[in-house]
């Protein structure tokens, strides 16, 4: 069972990285489509520099040996960008499909954290 979960981890977690990394980075750029997508939602271009940024940061920090706090802190992270932007569609009066992906992939971020094997976790000390 634990080589199956450790397969499922990997599959996700390789999946959630390569979309949010990808994303993140076009974000990062301000490619023109993105920057189309986040009119409706009424931010400004320099909030989505940041989030991108960000992004790529926490998909390092989720697949680089160690760190573990700050893994921790990278699966919040992209937990909240992913259902902030389900609201922010929401709230703007844009539900359509753009909310399906950050849906999609903020239960990938919980999959994958759920998933990580033990050297990976937080794991306390009695």
């Amino acid at each position: 069972m634990e080589k199956r979960k450790l397969i499922w981890y990997w599959i996700i977690t390789g999946i959630l990285s390569f979309c949010i990394f990808s994303g993140g980075l076009a974000q990062a750029m301000q490619l023109k489509g993105v920057v189309q997508g986040f009119k409706p939602l009424g931010y400004p271009n320099y909030f989505i520099s940041i989030i991108g940024v960000w992004k790529v940061l926490g998909v390092i920090a989720i697949l680089v040996p160690g760190f573990k706090l700050l893994k921790e802190w990278a699966y919040a992270g992209i937990f909240f960008a992913m259902t902030g932007a389900v609201i922010s569609h929401i709230a703007s009066n844009d539900v359509s499909v753009q909310i399906i992906a950050p849906f999609v992939f903020a239960i990938f971020t919980v999959l994958s954290w759920y998933l990580r094997p033990a050297n990976r976790k937080i794991i306390a000390v009695n």
